[in-house]
C-alpha cells in the first residue's frame, strides 16, 4: 500500500489542532501528533481548546505542555465558549477562527468530524471548513455513548510505545473525567486496536482520521 505520510521527506511541519473541550485533541489525535513530533525535526503546533472552564483549563494547559514538549514551538490557545452551547455561539466562534486564520499558516489542520453528534464538536468541524478552505483538513474521532463512529479513510499506525504513552497521558492529565464510565484505558486501547486491525498496523494499534478533500 502506498503510504502518504505528512512527515515523509519533511524537516518542518506546522500543525493547527482544534478541540472543542480540554481532552478532545488528546483522545482524537494525540498519538498522531506524538508520532510526527518524533519523526519531523521541526514541528510547530498551534493547540486550540475552545471550552475549558475552571479546573479543566488547568488540565488543558498542563496536558498540552507535557504532550508538546518536543515541539519547536507550541502556542496554546484557550477559548471561553460555553460548553454544550456552541451552536448558539456560531458567530463568535467564526470570528475567533478568522483571527486564528490571519496569524497561522498550517500545513495540516486537525479538527472534529462533521458527523459527530455532539453539538459542540459538530460546530467546530463546520466552522473549520469555512475558515481553512485551502488547507489539508483531517477530522479525528471521539468515542461516546451516541455510537457515532464512522468509517475512516485515513490511518496513522502508532508504535507501541506511543500508543501506551497516549493512554497514560489521558489517565494522568484529566482527573475531572475519570468518573465518566467511558473514560477508561480499555476504551482508548480498544479503539486503537480496532483501527490497527483495519490498517494492518505493525504494532496492532493506530488512530483513524477522516479526509474530505485531498490534493495530490
Amino acid at each position: 500500500m502506498l503510504s502518504l505520510n505528512p512527515a515523509t521527506g519533511r524537516d518542518r511541519l506546522h500543525l493547527l489542532c482544534l478541540g472543542a473541550h480540554s481532552d478532545d485533541l488528546e483522545i482524537g489525535c494525540s498519538g498522531a501528533v506524538l508520532r510526527w513530533l518524533a519523526e519531523v525535526p521541526e514541528v510547530h503546533v498551534t493547540w486550540v481548546v475552545l471550552s475549558a472552564p475552571g479546573e479543566r483549563a488547568l488540565e488543558a494547559r498542563r496536558s498540552a505542555k507535557a504532550l508538546l514538549k518536543g515541539a519547536a514551538s507550541a502556542e496554546v490557545v484557550i477559548g471561553d465558549f460555553s460548553d454544550a452551547h456552541f451552536p448558539s455561539e456560531t458567530a463568535r466562534i467564526k470570528a475567533f477562527f478568522a483571527e486564528l486564520g490571519r496569524r497561522t499558516t498550517p500545513d495540516l489542520v486537525l479538527t472534529h468530524r462533521l458527523e459527530d453528534r455532539h453539538q459542540d464538536h459538530r460546530t467546530v468541524a463546520e466552522l473549520t471548513w469555512q475558515a481553512w478552505r485551502d488547507h489539508l483538513v483531517l477530522e479525528y474521532e471521539i468515542p461516546k455513548y451516541e455510537g457515532d463512529l464512522g468509517q475512516p479513510n485515513v490511518y496513522v499506525p502508532l508504535p507501541a510505545e506511543i500508543a501506551r504513552r497516549k493512554v497514560r497521558h489521558l489517565m494522568k492529565h484529566f482527573g475531572t473525567q475519570r468518573s465518566k464510565g467511558w473514560f477508561t484505558e480499555a476504551t482508548f486501547q480498544g479503539l486503537m486496536a480496532l483501527r490497527g486491525i483495519e490498517c494492518r498496523a505493525p504494532s496492532g494499534q493506530a488512530e483513524a482520521l477522516h479526509a474530505r478533500k485531498v490534493v495530490l
